[in-house]
């Protein structure tokens, strides 16, 4: 009885959503899916869920790498690609490293 009041929750949570697929990508989801193991429903709802996040994730990574380098631009300054590479490798391998220490761009 609970499994039932919690399925005809979940559907009017949930919308329809129509999609088009040409025969060939039809039949490869559904080779795919049972491989997987899962119906083609459920491998193209976590192919969609997936290629949301990383969509969120390009968004706020280029969302930081532009602050950052407008936080460049504002200040001239940076740490040269040696020096980091120098104190990430350090921290890697386990290391207490000092930090690089940003310097003023060369025209």
């Amino acid at each position: 009885m609970c499994y039932n009041v919690g399925l005809e929750l979940a559907r009017q949570q949930m919308s329809t959503t129509t999609i088009r697929l040409e025969d060939d990508l039809k039949s490869r989801v559904a080779a795919a899916a049972e491989r997987e193991g899962k119906t083609a429903h459920a491998f193209i709802l976590d192919a969609i869920a997936q290629t949301v996040e990383q969509a969120e994730l390009d968004e706020a990574f280029h969302r930081v790498a532009e602050e950052r380098w407008t936080q460049v631009l504002n200040t001239g300054k940076t740490v040269a690609w040696d020096d980091a590479k120098a104190y990430l490798k350090a921290r890697a391998r386990g290391e207490r490293a000092r930090r690089p220490a940003a310097r003023k761009l060369r025209p």
